[in-house]
């Protein structure tokens, strides 16, 4: 294991106990510690510990502390006076530098976030389609959730969840448009969808969920292949993370990154739906070798 915070570098620690041995110095700081201090404190140039930090966890250590400071912010926006003091609490020097980056940090402005998502309004309806019941959300900025299941009741639970204090209304017919639009596309999916998306996330599941966009209608790739594709070789089990938190089903296509010998893996709505929507997409399970 990786010696506690501010202990003395060891030659015999391994990579990986210094990347972890790092993360906890992130974590522990009021302030972001700086790519010099970092690659110090471990014994390395600050261009081969910055390397080295990006391929063992996906992300630079600058986003990394980015996204301990929103986590920290998010836990402080319920429980201190004010916003203004929860942004410094989290460690940032100015309410200015959050504020220009809030949306992409907590996904919601800081006053409703501290509300629970309350201001927000999240237009939904339920439907069927060949995958079971279908609910497709939206928020101002977007398609903000598209959810498969075997009944409405818990998807519509999640969707409570999801925006606790949000005010959740009943779609109007022009809303329902789009969500027949949605559903085509569940049925088709290389008909593509052309919707604006609100896409929640940190940096990292940003970027993973980019390339998933990208990767063609029957065609599929594995973890560790959708890894090298966003330059980070050695994180698949990150982007395995990634593609689970992905509330946009079709839209974000995870359900094409299968298992390195091509069979399907897990899926958040069940690997059935997964089998369906590749199968209408023309791929075919790779036939077992009985020989090995």
């Amino acid at each position: 294991m990786a010696g506690p915070v501010g202990a003395p570098y060891s030659g015999a620690m391994s990579h990986a106990e210094l990347i972890i041995r790092a993360c906890r110095q992130i974590e522990a700081a009021e302030a972001p510690p700086s790519l010099a201090a970092l690659a110090q404190a471990a014994g390395l140039s600050p261009h081969h510990f910055q390397r080295l930090f990006k391929a063992h966890t996906g992300v630079t250590p600058r986003a990394y502390a980015e996204g301990q400071r929103a986590r920290r912010l998010r836990a402080r926006l319920t429980q201190a006076a004010s916003v203004t003091e929860a942004i410094y609490d989290a460690g940032f020097n100015a309410p200015s530098r959050f504020y220009e980056n809030a949306r992409e940090l907590i996904g919601m402005t800081p006053s409703r976030w501290r509300a629970g998502g309350a201001g927000e309004t999240i237009r939904f309806a339920l439907g069927q389609c060949s995958l079971g019941a279908i609910l497709v959300a939206e928020s101002d900025q977007g398609i903000c959730s598209i959810a498969l299941g075997d009944a409405p009741e818990p998807l519509l639970a999640q969707l409570q969840a999801q925006f606790p204090r949000a005010d959740l209304v009943g779609g109007d017919a022009a809303f329902e448009r789009r969500v027949a639009q949605v559903v085509g596309f569940v049925e088709q999916p290389a008909l593509g969808l052309e919707l604006p998306l609100d896409v929640r996330g940190s940096a990292f599941q940003q970027r993973v969920w980019q390339a998933l966009r990208a990767v063609p209608a029957g065609q599929t790739l594995s973890y560790a292949e959708l890894a090298r594709r966003i330059g980070q070789p050695r994180a698949a089990r990150a982007v395995a993370r990634a593609c689970a938190s992905n509330v946009l089903a079709v839209a974000i296509p995870c359900h094409r990154v299968v298992r390195g010998d091509g069979a399907l893996a897990g899926y958040r709505w069940g690997v059935a739906r997964k089998q369906a929507l590749l199968e209408s997409e023309g791929w075919h399970e790779p036939a077992l070798n009985n020989d090995a």
